[in-house]
């Protein structure tokens, strides 16, 4: 719990961003994250994995790394399992965990990176399945109060990568544990995207979790960078929802525009195909790029400063916008 001064953030982020913290603590118990923020009245920055920040500047104040630990069966009903999750377990491994033991609902989203207490709050989602769907209940600690507060899965008003915890509760809770309620029985999603065609790839007559899992990997480790090799946080921007009837507008001017029915009346456009059609998959200037096989995926190739990427990401949303009169939003929380 011992806190450190002026330490780089680069090995926290996975961009690989070296900025300075003017304070810096690691905790794995509620109640050393307690005393941290008892003993500091800094400005207080929560970080799990790194992987889905863009630091912009130092930070002046207090970072505070979750390094909550433990997985538990808390109990079990006819048809699903709860399991209680540490919010500072890694996500991935989390995940394989859970195919191991046989808990269903969760294959779909192997291989994002990050850590568990950041899954509710972007409401991460791959492959046709979402945090929500399998979401139970989380506790986390009210960094004013000090209590500990729970909130099932209406309270947390989940939307497209948001919940809320990054609108009206933003900067106000640190989340300790999430339970999720997966399923006893093969209710198996893979019918979205490539999964299909990467099982039959992959010659899979039974259809498993674990194959469902093989077969994301597979892709993903295709189209997306490792961060450990380039820095990157995965998909830097949303795909945006749209009127039908601007959908319907844009397709005479461009034929070939995807776009899949959201709800009744709106339409969710690729946003790597916006940027891709625009000339940006591939670019890169100096340190900075959009990665060659991922338009989504903004990339440092070394020594590429923050900002530099957050001006990146400004040229692609105005380009964006100019052709197609459609504004790109951000994934990636920018500090």
């Amino acid at each position: 719990m011992q806190i450190q001064y002026n330490l780089s953030l680069k090995p926290y982020n996975t961009f690989g961003i070296n900025v300075i913290a003017k304070l810096f603590a690691a905790f794995n118990s509620v109640q050393q994250l307690i005393e941290l923020l008892e003993n500091n009245t800094d400005t207080t920055l929560i970080i799990g994995g790194g992987s889905n920040i863009l630091f912009t500047k130092n930070f002046d104040g207090l970072v505070l790394k979750n390094e909550l630990k433990g997985i538990e069966l808390i109990c079990e009903d006819d048809e699903h399992y709860y399991i209680k999750v540490a919010a500072g377990e890694v996500w991935h491994q989390f995940v394989l965990y859970c195919i191991h033991n046989n808990y269903n609902g969760i294959e779909n989203l192997s291989l994002i990176p990050g850590n568990v207490g950041a899954s509710p709050m972007q409401n991460i989602g791959a492959y046709g399945v979402e945090i929500k769907d399998t979401f139970y209940e989380l506790e986390a600690l009210h960094i004013q109060e000090k209590t500990i507060v729970k909130f099932n899965n209406s309270d947390c008003a989940f939307g497209y990568r948001e919940s809320i915890f990054k609108g009206k509760f933003k900067n106000q809770f640190i989340i300790l544990n999430v339970t999720f309620k997966l399923h006893k029985k093969n209710i198996f999603n893979h019918s979205y995207g490539a999964i299909q065609q990467e099982l039959d790839k992959m010659k899979v007559t039974a259809l498993s979790a674990k194959a469902i899992s093989d077969a994301v990997i597979s892709i993903r480790s295709t189209k997306l960078p490792n961060p450990a090799i380039i820095g990157n946080a995965g998909s830097f921007f949303k795909n945006p929802v749209i009127a039908k009837t601007q959908y319907h507008k844009l397709l005479q001017q461009f034929p070939k525009l995807p776009g899949y029915n959201d709800k009744d009346d709106t339409i969710k456009i690729p946003a790597a195909w916006l940027i891709e059609f625009c000339g940006w998959k591939g670019f890169r200037k100096n340190d900075v790029g959009c990665h060659t096989n991922q338009a989504l995926v903004l990339v440092n190739y070394g020594n590429a400063t923050g900002l530099e990427i957050y001006n990146l990401s400004q040229d692609i949303i105005n380009d964006v916008y100019n052709k197609f009169s459609i504004l790109l939003q951000r994934e990636v929380n920018i500090i």
